[in-house]
């Protein structure tokens, strides 16, 4: 069924001719990145021999699995990417609202954690090239889902804070050509409360305490149905709130932004991309 409807969006985005966000398919270095300081960041990573990761916990971009182990489509990349470039990799769980404040103070190098590309984050960050496509998905329970889709009056909505969602949800990421529901329009009666995480969005329609959650496709796929802690809920794509490309940020003029550019390349050259994609059943929404 994930894959299914995984393979639906995908051909949804390519009929309607996916701009992410409103991003263009320009690199993050292309796309405004112009640095204001003379010194290299790529020089300060190497000088401390690692590049720190900031993340939160979501299946199947980073998560742990039953043996305790960080692993996911974004751990997996990062690693990779780590290894070509000559340097270790740490990851940091951060508060995902607070993103910008950790990576201009170096408290982490980049944001590698399903980031969807938008016109103001490519403004305040270096942003890589788009490497997956993605969209907003409703998640409630089976049980309820005619009731909810017929109307979200008097509803509570919860998203992630600082999340796609939640700037769908206020209207702080603009529409664009993508998409043919509004969510700011769609959820103007529901009751809107912020998540510390997806997951924990997730948590809060199980438990009750919300109607609906607002989260990235990729990760409702990922976390969702048959032979998952959310066998009760159920993902509804029926309202097209506009297609997503995820990408790496790095801090505002970084030379690090084109050297990961770079490897991702020759990774898919070499097909380590396609082979980690696949382990996560994610080769469908590669962007290649």
């Amino acid at each position: 069924m994930k894959k299914i409807i995984a393979m639906l969006l995908v051909l949804v985005m390519s009929v309607t001719g996916l701009v992410g966000c409103g991003s263009s398919n320009k690199s993050g270095s292309e796309a405004g990145s112009t640095s204001t300081s003379s010194d290299s960041d790529w020089a300060y990573i190497q000088g401390k021999g690692k590049l720190t990761v900031g993340i939160t916990l979501f299946a199947p971009m980073n998560y742990y699995n039953e043996k305790n182990e960080l692993v996911g489509f974004d751990t997996e990349m990062a690693q990779a990417v780590a290894k070509k470039l000559g340097i270790d990799v740490e990851f940091s769980e951060i508060n995902w609202d607070s993103k910008e404040v950790e990576l201009n103070s170096k408290n982490i190098d980049c944001l590698w954690n399903g980031m969807c590309i938008t016109e103001e984050r490519k403004q305040n960050m270096s942003v890589s090239d788009p490497y997956l496509y993605n969209t907003q998905a409703m998640v409630m329970k089976k049980s309820r889902e005619k009731e909810i889709m017929k109307s979200v009056k008097g509803l509570t909505v919860t998203a992630e804070q600082g999340s796609t969602g939640e700037g769908k949800i206020d209207g702080s990421i603009a529409d664009d050509d993508t998409v043919k529901v509004s969510a700011k329009d769609y959820f103007k009666d529901a009751n809107y409360v912020a998540s510390d995480s997806m997951a924990k969005a997730l948590m809060e329609v199980k438990s009750g305490t919300a109607d609906v959650a607002l989260v990235d496709s990729v990760c409702a796929l990922g976390m969702v149905g048959e032979g998952t802690d959310y066998e009760d809920l159920v993902i509804n794509m029926d309202n097209n709130f506009g297609q997503q490309e995820y990408g790496i940020a790095f801090r505002k003029g970084s030379d690090v932004t084109e050297k990961v550019n770079q490897a991702i390349k020759e990774l898919y050259e070499d097909g380590t991309v396609d082979t980690i994609a696949k382990k996560y059943d994610l080769q469908d929404m590669l962007i290649k």
